[in-house]
């Protein structure tokens, strides 16, 4: 095992659906196109030898991309983003799992919920999970405040739970929209104070943002930096941080460290 601290590199992989939240009407094909074209834009960087990453996919866009799906889970591990990403119902985590491995032909061990919904533990167990990265332990105002939440890895009544990286000290958090809207020296320093802090770092991103979106009518601090600045920014940090981390998959670190997590399998 490598004595190098690990980066989890994860995109939620789905339909483009914020303009809805935003009463912006946009048909399932435009939502699924813009999301498949935002994944062949990250493609050139998952194909990195050295990248592993987990890809939390919904099952509906599984569904439609299954060939797709299917390539990208021979060298990263695809995980749950439930069955739809504009509507949930309990079922939706047993049904997402079970279609994600068929497609793949993979077992699907993690979750994470759109837009970091909360979950009852017992429902995710339930449904066959092992892991659940729904968490932002953080305050973002009209979304969630979980200030209380603990910002590392821990066992939640045989579930573990993978919060998202937020600063040791002061929980900024350091997922898209901060990637999107710090200066990239600051975000890059809290990275590495994370990796040097915690011996790992769980970032997420989406690929729909790596392509252009600026005619939505979305809040610029969403579709800022879109496209090829975007791209080579994430590309920056890959190159700044590959060589003081490893990029692993959430469930092959937990499997590497699964007495300290307590892993359920």
């Amino acid at each position: 095992m490598s004595n190098k601290p690990f980066v989890f590199l994860t995109f939620d992989v789905e339909e483009f659906d914020m303009p809805l939240e935003y009463n912006q009407i946009i048909s399932i094909d435009e939502q699924m196109q813009v999301g498949i074209n935002g994944l062949n834009a990250i493609k050139p960087l998952l194909e990195k030898h050295f990248m592993q990453c987990t890809l939390f996919t919904t099952a509906n866009f599984a569904q439609y991309f299954a060939t797709d799906i299917k390539s990208l889970a021979h060298q990263h591990e695809i995980a749950s983003h439930t069955f739809y990403h504009s509507k949930f119902d309990t079922k939706d985590l047993l049904l997402s799992r079970i279609e994600l491995e068929k497609i793949i032909g993979k077992k699907v061990t993690g979750l994470r919920m759109p837009r970091l919904k909360k979950v009852a533990v017992q429902d995710v167990l339930n449904a066959g999970y092992a892991y659940d990265s729904s968490i932002n332990p953080t305050y973002l105002p009209g979304r969630y405040n979980s200030l209380n939440l603990l910002k590392t890895i821990y066992n939640e009544n045989g579930l573990t739970r993978v919060p998202t990286a937020v600063t040791p000290y002061f929980r900024i958090p350091l997922f898209w929209l901060a990637f999107k809207n710090v200066p990239y020296s600051l975000y890059l320093f809290w990275c590495k104070q994370c990796l040097k802090k915690y011996g790992y770092l769980s970032l997420y991103f989406h690929p729909w943002e790596f392509v252009d979106i600026s005619k939505y009518r979305i809040p610029m601090y969403a579709k800022r930096y879109s496209k090829d600045v975007l791209l080579h920014r994430i590309y920056k940090l890959v190159d700044d941080l590959k060589n003081e981390a490893e990029f692993i998959s959430i469930n092959n670190f937990l499997l590497q460290n699964e007495a300290l997590y307590n892993l359920v399998n």
